[in-house]
């Protein structure tokens, strides 16, 4: 059920209408059935598969609290990473670990026949393993008390405004708007709604335009110059910003509409200066949790510079490989590693005061290295970078098709970047000069005029459902 469609819209409207119809503890049930059938028009085959992890997550949660004995602490939340680790790493990498293996000991001349099996990724399992793991592990940490209701915490996990695609919503951050009841304010609906109109015009208007143009390329039976590559990986940045960020301000405003605080996760990436920043900017409810759940334990900046930047390489490593089970994906976490750890050597942790034309060039120095990151990230295959990165060389060739390509990529992110200078990427632009007297209705008139005559006849899928 896509947030784009007709079939979502007739949805909320019933969810939201019960939801203000009905009493605090009958709204967490009517939110769990809800989010259960907004999971189950994907495949209900995996219902299951969510209620189960759901299920041992709460009890071993209540364990983890009632047991002081450190050992027996130890062992249950171990039990908990190995049952959530377990059940992404069978379904999003078994046959992409079982290939590899294959591969390399064939390439050491043993013959081996991997066994195939044929397994669907669930929607979301991603998101919500973190988030899942995040419960037992903050209470074995002592930060959290475990949710009473299998119901509240189930309604927490499957919340389906961020269910399938985040933000990754931490517990402690969400918990207490679970289990406490909800006052929906004029400035929750209204915030909300401007979220929601917003979030669909990046993923309609500026996202879905920008696809056809990157795919044409990376699609592409027969090569390409590198000018139409390196065309491709620009219009591929706003499709993924646009498209992802779209979503995040969609569900956040679903969840304002209903009284529910959801995490912020973008600010204004594609303004960083160094590698660090843009960490604190894009997904910065992955990069939070990589760092407090991945980073920190391994041991942080707390040892020597070696072990700081492997602590790095391995957190951006195993980022890389939680967006995908293929290689250009660790590939493109080895190189997220890279320039935070060559930025880090660089900087020395030192705050430079630079002028507007230094930042200016640092911001686009650092939209340059972003932009060959995603050229990994989106790319098919190792055997398409090797191909893109030969033509970027060889043939830098001004084609017809790139002539083609050029007023979508200038047009389409040129709005969204003048919106964004001004809006500044607020919850609520009403605080923004002159959006009362005039600048308000218009932005919100331009807003629905673009979604109506630029949306895509066929409602596209969110680029993050596959990870």
């Amino acid at each position: 059920m896509l947030f784009n469609s007709w079939t979502f819209l007739l949805f909320f409207v019933v969810v939201m209408t019960l939801y203000y119809l009905l009493p605090f503890k009958a709204q967490n049930w009517m939110l769990l059935i809800a989010s259960y059938v907004f999971y189950g028009a994907w495949d209900w085959r995996f219902l299951g598969l969510l209620a189960l992890s759901t299920t041992i997550d709460y009890y071993l949660g209540h364990l983890l609290y009632a047991t002081r004995e450190v050992r027996a602490k130890k062992r249950l939340i171990v039990v908990s990473c190995i049952i959530n680790l377990g059940i992404l790493g069978f379904f999003k990498y078994y046959n992409f670990f079982i290939d590899s293996a294959g591969a390399f000991l064939r390439g050491l001349g043993i013959e081996f026949v991997p066994p195939f099996l044929h397994v669907i990724l669930p929607v979301g399992v991603s998101f919500y393993t973190f988030q899942s793991m995040s419960y037992t592990i903050d209470i074995y940490r002592g930060h959290l008390k475990p949710i009473e209701g299998l119901h509240n915490y189930a309604t927490l996990v499957a919340f389906f405004p961020q269910l399938v695609a985040g933000p990754i919503v931490r517990p402690v951050d969400l918990g207490p708007q679970i289990l406490r009841p909800r006052h929906v304010t004029r400035t929750h609906l209204t915030e909300g709604a401007w979220l929601i109109l917003w979030g669909f015009f990046k993923k309609v208007v500026v996202a879905d335009n920008l696809a056809p143009v990157v795919d044409r390329v990376f699609s592409s039976p027969v090569p390409v110059s590198g000018v139409e590559w390196m065309l491709a990986v620009y219009a591929f940045a706003f499709q993924i910003y646009g498209d992802f960020s779209g979503y995040t301000d969609i569900a956040r405003g679903l969840g304002k509409c209903m009284g529910i605080e959801l995490s912020f996760n973008f600010n204004l990436p594609y303004i960083a200066t160094n590698p660090a920043e843009f960490w604190k900017r894009w997904h910065i409810s992955l990069s939070s949790w990589l760092r407090d759940y991945l980073y920190i334990p391994l041991g942080g900046n707390r040892g020597t510079s070696l072990q700081t930047y492997r602590n790095l390489m391995l957190t951006m490593l195993l980022g890389g490989l939680w967006h995908g089970a293929a290689w250009n994906f660790i590939l493109w976490g080895a190189y997220q590693g890279a320039l935070l750890a060559i930025h880090r050597a660089v900087s020395r942790g030192k705050a430079a005061s630079d002028s507007f034309l230094l930042k200016s060039l640092k911001v686009f120095g650092m939209f340059q290295l972003t932009c060959f990151g995603w050229f990994l990230f989106r790319a098919g295959s190792l055997a398409q970078i090797k191909e893109g990165l030969v033509a970027l060389v060889t043939n830098f060739t001004f084609t017809q098709n790139a002539a083609s390509m050029l007023f979508p990529i200038l047009f389409f992110p040129g709005i969204l970047f003048a919106f964004e200078a001004w809006l500044r990427n607020v919850d609520n632009p009403a605080t923004r000069p002159g959006w009362k007297l005039f600048f308000g209705p218009a932005t919100v008139g331009i807003l629905l005029i673009l979604i109506i005559f630029f949306s895509p006849i066929e409602n596209a899928s969110f680029l993050y459902f596959q990870f």
